[in-house]
């Protein structure tokens, strides 16, 4: 089994090879580069000091965030597009599971740390724990999340290792820059990673992606969308702003050709043409209107009115989605956190847009954002006739746990039950 695996979540880029647990190549520059221009002569050097074949590549592994908006961005566009092109599966890692990867076998707490700005970093809290074998007397190591990846302040992650009451090892780019404040406030004894542990390493990655696909945990390249875990700066700013931002960062218009191209170049074969991009973000203020008038043309006297869709999108407890393309608003979603079960309560798409694949881009995302915001297990409710509405959520791993006889009106209707609990 040989994987190829790229990780630009973060200030470093790297990318490796690994084939049956052995590490072939690797490389890494944390350097003043953009990953845009640094990534594709990585991936060259590599397939041209390896005499690589990527017809030989069975899987493309990913770190899948959160990170770097952009490098996140410029990681997915690549991975995608040879994963198209070899018709090979998408490994997506989450990217705080493949840095502490980093310190395999170590038993004590580990806890890495990338900069979110504004006092927050996205982390999480993982451990080591010993199995040995039935048939001989050596160990491996198996890795266990103590914490779920997440964005969180500085003195909630502090706080929450205080608590657990164990020795901590911390690592990651946030590290440097909230040192100063950690000496403070951890009264735990803790423990900085080496210069040779503390970033992102493709070598961790592919470790991490193997046990993946031996397990699989495959994902579909063509309806994958990073894990943020938090809007970027691009969805924080003026309309205009955003759609300049975004374009940039997306790989849209000339960028977007200059990829492919480099792809092209790079490995010496024909990369499918990336359609034209529907982007899934916050609903923002301007878009309640459109997405009001959607879910009437969808569901008629069903449907939730402006005035409710404001009131939900303005709480604390709650995530509401669009997907946008080419400008144009032309779907919905939301969830409502309550006590860490999510209560899925919008899912709309255009009617000249559904079969594209909107309303699984934008549940994704939404499963992955919720999350970021304490959620844990998510049940919805849809009519048992409508088939279509079904079919999505089965595939996103929903499960029918009963109904509720004559729920709907005009027509009348059943209720079908879904839940998607988190696996144990």
């Amino acid at each position: 089994m040989k994987i190829l695996a790229i990780d630009t979540s973060g200030l470093t880029a790297t990318v490796a090879v690994c084939e049956d647990d052995r590490l072939v190549a690797t490389f890494s520059i944390q350097y003043k580069t953009t990953h845009s221009q640094i990534l594709m002569p990585m991936l060259e050097k590599i397939k041209e000091l390896t005499n690589l074949d990527l017809k030989s590549i069975d899987a493309i592994a990913l770190a899948a965030g959160p990170g770097s908006f952009t490098g996140l961005r410029i990681g997915t566009a690549t991975a995608k597009g040879l994963c198209l092109a070899l018709n090979v599966p998408l490994i997506a890692v989450p990217t705080m599971d493949a840095m502490a990867y980093n310190l395999y076998g170590v038993e004590r707490l580990i806890c890495p740390m990338m900069d979110a700005r504004r006092s927050q970093v996205y982390t999480g809290v993982y451990t080591f724990v010993p199995e040995k074998s039935e048939d001989t007397s050596l160990y491996k190591y198996v890795m266990k999340t103590v914490l779920d990846q997440k964005c969180a302040s500085i003195d909630e992650i502090a706080e929450y290792l205080n608590e657990q009451g164990k020795p901590v090892t911390i690592l990651g780019d946030g590290v440097p820059v909230y040192l100063d404040a950690l000496e403070k406030k951890l009264k735990v004894p803790f423990s900085v990673a080496s210069v040779s542990q503390d970033r992102q390493n493709a070598a961790a990655l592919c470790a991490v992606a193997a046990q993946y696909m031996r397990e699989g945990k495959i994902t579909e390249a063509d309806s994958f969308a990073p894990e943020y875990l938090r809007p970027s700066q691009a969805e924080r700013t003026a309309k205009e702003n955003q759609k300049d931002t975004v374009a940039a960062a997306s790989g849209n218009g000339n960028s977007s050709e200059n990829s492919q191209g480099a792809l092209e170049k790079t490995f010496g074969m024909k990369i499918p043409k990336v359609k034209e991009r529907v982007f899934i973000r916050l609903m923002k203020a301007e878009d309640i209107d459109v997405a009001a008038a959607q879910e009437k043309e969808n569901l008629g006297k069903e449907a939730w009115t402006l005035d409710q869709l404001l009131t939900a999108s303005t709480r604390d407890d709650t995530i509401y989605l669009v997907a946008e393309k080419s400008g144009k608003v032309i779907g919905l979603c939301g969830v409502q956190n309550i006590q860490g079960d999510g209560e899925i309560t919008n899912v709309s798409v255009a009617k000249d847009m559904r079969g594209e694949g909107v309303g699984y881009k934008m549940m994704r995302q939404l499963l992955e954002r919720g999350r970021g915001i304490g959620i844990e297990n998510y049940t919805m409710e849809v009519r048992s006739q409508n088939a279509a509405a079904r079919r999505l959520y089965e595939k996103l791993g929903f499960k029918s746990d009963g109904k509720r006889p004559g729920f709907y009106d005009n027509p009348k209707d059943d209720a079908e039950i879904y839940w998607l609990r988190k696996q144990q």
